[in-house]
């Protein structure tokens, strides 16, 4: 990528729409999209006031053809999406018509933009940072409310600045380490080693208290996976159905009706919620149902919630009882179905093979499981409080390992200063911390990772 170069990409998805947006970021974007503008005013478009929109068409200047009509938004750098000069083109939302105007800037010494070069000329321009950059794809991808929330917040900087505090208050520190090692007096050393340590103790509680949310935050961005199983005919699939409040998957007395998987999204107390319907797990001959039992276990690893449906209505057999045994220790929730016939089966009798979330009883038929599964995805999200203040929240994986190094690197310092070690140790241990947590905002970021992770967006963002 260079960075000097005019870049130019369609900002608006694929298909037919009512307006089509291109948009185009670089020190020639004023004057490029000008030799191909024509309006009723004279001035051109870089004279023109700032953060404006233009009425015009775009012409090919060769063959003096209008390609459409169009309203230019004009946005001169730094205070623009990538802090450069940027021209936003709409047009109609035809494919013919948004191709022709890219097509006529790429023949405009216009490069075609990569995969998020805006954001990522944006990063390196220095108007966000990479919590900031990152908070972008969140939002396109959020599916939920909840989920929209808390990348916005993210978005407003609201790790960047928990972080940069971290940052600033650990300098300070091996600043002060360093002119200890740097200039050693009698008792120096020993006393600017409690007096950081008595420092690093808040900071060591806050950053305990940020990583707390992990477990929500991560939930709330990516989702739950929550993944149904059982022996066939116990009900999987009525669930599901009922759950979606469709009928998404075909029930039948036949077991092993449901050969295959089947995925759905749905909302649940603002949470996206993956669900997936299996296989009936079970012994088979037959080779498609086999792949399909397969598959079901290895949804099972990935669950963050397991659904187990077990028929209440008739004793355990011995592939409920293997199921059951697979499932124990994990987050799941056997649910006894068929409650609205004469049940057999007890809470005693499931607890005898394993250890469970929890057990409860549903008619799957009659919807009962939309309530049961609504409590548990609360229980699990947020310990069973809803709550609607995401600002504190860590959510990104790659911001947890960071988070978790640094303050592995923290708790290291304080062990040092316990046992006495020189400050040149605990000084070293403080740099890997500041290290850590200035990958989290791109500060200290490889150039090949900032790569990669910009190539992730999708091209016009």
């Amino acid at each position: 990528m260079y960075i000097d170069d005019t870049i130019a990409a369609i900002a608006t998805p694929p298909g037919i729409g009512g307006v089509g947006i291109i948009r185009v970021s670089g020190k020639q974007a004023f004057a490029i999209v000008d030799s191909i503008f024509e309006s009723s005013g004279s001035l051109p478009l870089m004279d023109r006031p700032n953060k404006t929109v233009q009425y015009g068409h775009i012409v090919d200047p060769s063959t003096k053809k209008t390609l459409d009509e169009v309203i230019l938004l004009l946005m001169q750098g730094p205070h623009s999406y990538t802090a450069e000069d940027v021209v936003e083109i709409q047009c109609h939302g035809g494919i013919v018509s948004i191709r022709s105007i890219l097509s006529l800037l790429l023949a405009y010494d216009v490069r075609l933009a990569e995969a998020g070069e805006f954001t990522k000329r944006a990063f390196l321009n220095g108007r966000i940072d990479l919590t900031q950059a990152e908070a972008i794809i969140d939002i396109i991808d959020a599916k939920t409310e909840d989920s929209l929330t808390l990348a916005v917040s993210q978005l407003d900087g609201t790790v960047s600045n928990f972080v940069k505090d971290l940052r600033e208050q650990l300098i300070a520190m091996i600043a002060h380490l360093e002119v200890t090692i740097d200039y050693p007096e009698e008792d120096i050393e020993e006393v600017t080693s409690h007096e950081v340590g008595e420092q690093l103790k808040p900071i060591a509680q806050q950053m305990d208290e940020l990583l707390a949310t992990a477990q929500s935050g991560r939930l709330i961005r990516d989702g739950i996976l929550a993944v149904i199983v059982g022996r066939p005919n116990a009900g999987k699939s009525s669930l599901m159905n009922a759950l979606l409040r469709e009928n998404r998957a075909i029930v039948t007395d036949i077991p092993g009706t449901t050969r295959d998987s089947i995925e759905e999204f749905m909302n649940i107390e603002g949470i996206s919620l993956r669900l997936v319907d299996t296989a009936g797990i079970r012994e088979t001959e037959d080779t498609v149902e086999a792949l399909g039992v397969e598959k079901a276990r290895q949804y099972l690893d990935k669950a963050d919630i397991v659904l187990c449906v077990i028929d209440g209505s008739t004793e355990l057999s011995p592939e409920e009882i293997d199921i059951l045994k697979s499932t124990a220790g994990r987050n799941t929730i056997v649910l006894l179905n068929k409650s609205d016939v004469n049940q057999v089966i007890t809470v005693a009798d499931i607890e005898a093979h394993g250890t469970f979330t929890a057990v409860e009883s549903i008619s799957a038929a009659q919807g009962e499981g939309t309530v049961v599964l609504s409590k548990w995805v609360k229980e699990l999200v947020y310990g069973g409080q809803v709550s609607g203040n995401h600002d504190t929240m860590i959510s990104n994986v790659r911001h947890i390992s960071l988070m978790e190094d640094a303050r592995s690197q923290i708790q290291q310092a304080l062990d040092s200063i316990d046992s006495g070690m020189p400050v040149d140790f605990v000084a070293t241990d403080l740099r890997g911390a500041w290290e850590a947590l200035g990958e989290i905002t791109g500060d200290s970021l490889r150039e090949s990772m900032v790569d990669e992770l910009f190539s992730r967006f999708c091209l016009g963002k």
